[in-house]
């Protein structure tokens, strides 16, 4: 079934490390949460590697260099080095690379992550649009970016100066809570400028083409927890997906996605890389995975059997899906993942 006609979750009759010969992996909400390793994931990323399968860490946040994150990621317990790091803000200074000579100046609005990756295109990072730049770019500066740093922005900006943003999210995840995102920070430059950034981050072609020429995958999967990210990035990439459920995307949420943010597979977390993934059958009554069947009734999901509460949401993903079509399923799921413990 193909990612654009998807209607159910896909089966793998081989372990998924084993099936792909390259992951590439969110980190926030798939590897850690708020700096500390989620469950299972440090031993199950050995595991694949193990096995023969290429890890890739993919991330949004252009603030770290790949070295600092690779050290965090070595100190959790995760197998990774500075070349298995990808960040947007590399994709976005490919990006510019592609568009300005070398040596050109590029007025940074944001972090080192930045910084490091503009000076490995060749390009020179400078601080004031009085530095004579001929692009801007922006990526997340942390929180305590100055206010002033978006007015330089501007000014170059409302110069006629190309603009570029290594992506969009609205929001991050803190220790604290949800905090302001790169996307945000875009907001306040666009509404003073009325410009519009070229972006480079997920789930946006730039980053997945960072990750394929960076990794050299053939076989490519995308582990992430985010729908409008990583499962939108993989569908635009035209590669298959897994989501894991130890980020944002909680069973109701998935239920309701749009065709571009249906998963491939989903599962609890990262051991799902080490197993198959069950099919999910057309029956006479609905669709039927593991012991659950799921179907639509009125204007409710319902489901009957029993089994594992993973296998009940893979069924019910293909009863909501397939009564949605093109659209997001209105269906009540309640009485449903209710039962699922969900």
């Amino acid at each position: 079934m193909s990612e654009r006609g998807r209607t159910r979750p896909g089966g793998s009759a081989t372990a998924l490390y084993k099936a792909y010969d390259t992951a590439l992996l969110d980190l926030d909400g798939v590897v850690y949460a708020g700096g500390d390793a989620i469950a299972h994931a440090a031993e199950s990323l050995r595991t694949a590697r193990d096995g023969g399968m290429h890890l890739a860490y993919v991330t949004n946040n252009a603030l770290r260099t790949p070295e600092t994150v690779a050290a965090h990621l070595t100190e959790l317990g995760a197998p990774a080095g500075p070349g298995d790091v990808i960040t947007s803000a590399q994709a976005v200074s490919r990006l510019i690379a592609e568009q300005l000579p070398a040596g050109s100046r590029v007025l940074v609005i944001g972090g080192e992550g930045l910084r490091v990756a503009l000076r490995e295109r060749g390009l020179v990072p400078v601080e004031s649009a009085d530095d004579d730049p001929a692009a801007v770019a922006q990526g997340y500066g942390g929180p305590e970016l100055p206010w002033g740093r978006f007015a330089e922005a501007c000014y170059a900006i409302n110069r006629g100066l190309p603009w570029f943003a290594s992506n969009t999210d609205l929001t991050i995840p803190s220790a604290r809570g949800i905090a302001p995102g790169n996307g945000a920070a875009v907001e306040v430059v666009r509404i003073a400028t009325g410009a519009e950034p070229q972006v480079a981050g997920k789930p946006l072609p730039p980053m997945h083409r960072e990750t394929i020429l960076r990794t050299g995958a053939r076989r490519a999967l995308v582990v992430g927890d985010r729908l409008d990210t990583d499962i939108e990035g993989a569908f635009n990439g035209g590669v298959d997906s897994l989501l894991v459920l130890t980020g944002v995307t909680d069973a109701a949420r998935l239920l309701a996605a749009v065709p571009i943010h249906r998963p491939t597979y989903v599962d609890a977390d990262l051991r799902g890389l080490l197993t198959g993934q069950p099919e999910v059958a057309v029956t006479g009554g609905g669709f039927a995975c593991g012991g659950w069947t799921a179907s639509a009734g009125g204007q409710t999901l319902v489901l009957e059997g029993d089994g594992t509460a993973l296998d009940g949401l893979r069924a019910l993903c293909a009863a909501a899906w397939t009564e949605a079509g093109e659209g997001a399923s209105t269906l009540d799921a309640g009485k449903a993942l209710a039962k699922l413990g969900l």
